[in-house]
Formats: structure tokens, sequence, C-alpha cells
């Protein structure tokens, strides 16, 4: 693989949301970032374009991936509308047993209609642990709306976003059904199921990959940050960058980097060294 190969950064979102917290992006950043795209000539690519540019077909130079991860209902209230309003393509992966039934709640943009709450992160964590998943995430009439007009489009994160190698038993065969009833229930909501996958808690290893290629997934998403997403590149090991609750213009310069054939390969490595010395010392 070329040095000068291009590269296409691929965005790590989970939240859209005025509540405070951790991996939480408010509206008016997220409205900052997107307008900063829109400014620089940005495209943001759909899975199967980005499949393409590592299959070796050509992208725009200007080029990124925006995903979210988990399927928050503040996906639909806040980021849905913003993303249409700029013209801009996101993939959400979806925790499915999380998303339920009942109609579509309102979302931004539509008039007087309350606002549903989108608590931050923890809060959501909380909630999920007692079972009250429909507080916080999608619904699929929801889901329906989001993808009607071609903004945003759905792929698997697990059936229930569990990290089995920290449970009792065999988490193989655990992470086996849990393919299953996720493409099941993808099958069933939206009539197809991609061969798109992005870990819960971004933990994998050789044993998922190989469970999660058998089951019919190839493109495999990562929460690790510091690699470049080229033609060629291993499709197990996609490469993402959380994005923070900053400026358009930080996050730009972000993926400046990311994408520059010199200064990101130098970029990667100073994070992997000084990471390293981290848990060294």
């Amino acid at each position: 693989m070329s040095l000068g190969t291009r590269t296409v950064p691929v965005l790590m979102y989970h939240h859209v949301t005025p509540a405070g917290g951790a991996i939480n992006v408010t509206p008016a950043h997220f409205r900052e970032q997107l307008a900063w795209l829109r400014d620089h000539g940005y495209r943001a690519l759909t899975c199967d374009e980005f499949a393409a540019h590592l299959a070796g077909a050509p992208a725009p130079a200007r080029s990124v991936l925006i995903t979210f991860d988990d399927g928050y209902l503040d996906n639909y209230v806040y980021a849905w509308p913003l993303l249409r309003e700029y013209g801009l393509h996101a993939v959400i992966f979806l925790v499915t047993s999380w998303i339920g039934d009942g109609p579509a709640r309102a979302c931004t943009g539509e008039g007087g209609a309350s606002l549903p709450e989108t608590p931050d992160h923890a809060e959501c964590m909380r909630r999920v642990a007692q079972g009250e998943e429909a507080d916080i995430a999608l619904r699929w009439t929801e889901i329906e709306r989001m993808r009607a007009e071609g903004v945003c489009e759905f792929h698997s994160h697990t059936h229930t976003h569990t990290r089995w190698d920290k449970q009792v038993g065999d988490k193989n065969a655990r992470m086996t059904d849990e393919l299953a009833q996720s493409r099941a229930c993808l099958a069933r909501h939206l009539g197809e199921v991609s061969d798109h996958l992005c870990w819960p808690q971004g933990y994998f290893d050789a044993d998922y990959v190989r469970i999660a290629q058998t089951a019919g997934f190839r493109h495999l998403y990562t929460t690790r940050a510091f690699g470049r997403n080229q033609p060629g590149a291993d499709l197990a090991s996609i490469f993402r960058f959380a994005v923070r609750d900053t400026t358009g213009a930080s996050v730009g310069r972000r993926i400046r980097v990311a994408a520059h054939p010199l200064l990101g390969p130098a970029f990667n490595a100073w994070k992997r060294w000084k990471r390293g010395q981290r848990y060294a010392g």
C-alpha cells in the first residue's frame, strides 16, 4: 500500500443532545461540524461507497464516513434533522434488542411539538441496565422515517451490546447467537442485512472476527483511532476516531490530519507510542 494512497476518515459519534456528559455532542456543535464539512467541500459517503473505496474504487478527494453507535433517540430528535439540512449522510449501528415499537416521536424543526427527553450517556446506560431502553432508544417507525429520505442507513451493532468475554460461559457461542439474532431482527424490520458490523464496546478478538465473517459480515468497525482506511486495508479492522463536543474547526483539523498522506501516519505513530508509554508507566 503506497504512502500516498487516499484515506477516508471515519467519524464516530454516539449522542447529539443538549444534555451534558461524556461522548456527547451538543446540537450547536454538531451543526458547526456539519457546516465545516459542507463549507469545505466534503462528501459523507454511504457504506457502499466506503466499501468500494476500500476495494480500490476512487472516492472524492474530500470524503468522510459519519457513524453513530447504538441507536439513541437523540439521533432522530437532533442529529437527523441537521444531517438533512446540511445534505450529509450518516450510518447508524443499531443494538437491535433496544429498538422498540410505537409511533414516531417529535424531532426538531417540526413545529410546536414538545421534544422527548434525550439524556446523557451515563443516564442512558442506567436505563438500559433497568430494562428501560424504550425511553432512550430509537423506534422502528423513526428508523423508517430516517431511511426514507436516504439520509441515514442502519447496520448491526449486535443484539444486546454485551461484552460476553467478561461473562461466565462460552463467549463464542454467545456472540454467534448475538449476530444471528441481530441479523434476523434487521431482516424482519428493514428487509435487508448488510455485511457491515460494529463491535460492542469496541472489543473483538480473532474468534469474534471468524464468527462475524462466518455470519456474513465482512466490514468490521472498531473503536481504534490510529490507523488509515485506505484501499486494500484490512476490512476486519476499520479505524474510527471519536468526535468530541467541540467546534467544527477543531474537528476539521482532526479530519485533515487523518487524511494527510504524511501527517496522518506520523500522528498515528506518535499517538500509539504515547499510549504505549502511558500503559508501560
